[in-house]
């Protein structure tokens, strides 16, 4: 039986990205018989992999069930309502970056930064009758920030699709959504507010608090970490 078991992204970039920032530590993700979602590490015995997906990974870290995982920052702090009670973040590890921002469309030329929104609000109810909408598949994230600048005339249409699409479709009146470049913000006449950065997020390794600790696994933790702290 393993020692430990790790939860790594089971397709798309993040799979790659992973498979090649353990490459560069010397671990080899290895693909087991279980119809692909389970494996091992080549170079470091006694650590179960399991391929799970990004949003997953964090369920898994929450419940116990895998000690360690590999997802983004962002659905960690979307997801978990206690963040240090449950994970720890142990490496960052470099790809996976995006920011989680606050864009409104670029044609609202005096509204700039968040204290701008409540003003907006209020004018807006007077005129439409309804509240702002924000468009965004980080509830919580929103939620939090929002409340942090003191913003309170909205709510929240969650989004399913194409999140910078919804604004120029009438469905919502800003959004909540991840960038990297900002390409195709301003491709949809969005701008980011000079304060709307609500988090820069990367992909780490965490470990769970929940999980079950043995002399075992902390010595594979261990030894995963020293691996790909000392392996940029």
């Amino acid at each position: 039986m393993a020692g430990l078991t790790i939860a790594v992204p089971s397709k798309g970039r993040l799979k790659d990205q992973t498979a090649e920032r353990l490459e560069r530590a010397g671990l080899i993700l290895l693909t087991g018989n279980d119809r692909g979602y389970r494996g091992s590490l080549r170079g470091l015995d006694g650590v179960d992999v399991a391929f799970v997906s990004a949003a997953e990974i964090v369920h898994q870290l929450k419940s116990g069930r895998v000690q360690l995982g590999i997802t983004g920052e962002d659905l960690i702090r979307e997801t978990l309502a206690d963040v240090d009670g449950t994970v720890e973040f142990l490496v960052p590890l470099g790809f996976g970056r995006a920011d989680v921002v606050v864009a409104v469309p670029d044609c609202w030329i005096d509204v700039e930064r968040m204290a701008d929104l409540e003003d907006v609000a209020a004018q807006f109810a007077r005129v439409h009758g309804r509240r702002l909408r924000v468009a965004t598949k980080y509830m919580n994230l929103t939620r939090a920030f929002f409340a942090a600048h003191g913003v309170a005339g909205y709510r929240i249409v969650e989004s399913l699709g194409a999140t910078e699409a919804t604004p120029a479709a009438g469905t919502s009146e800003l959004i909540v959504d991840i960038t990297t470049t900002g390409a195709t913000l301003r491709a949809n006449h969005l701008k980011v507010l000079r304060d709307g950065l609500i988090l820069k997020s990367q992909a780490h390794l965490f470990a769970s608090r929940r999980a079950q600790w043995d002399a075992a696994a902390l010595k594979l933790r261990d030894a995963i970490v020293t691996r790909l702290s000392s392996a940029k």
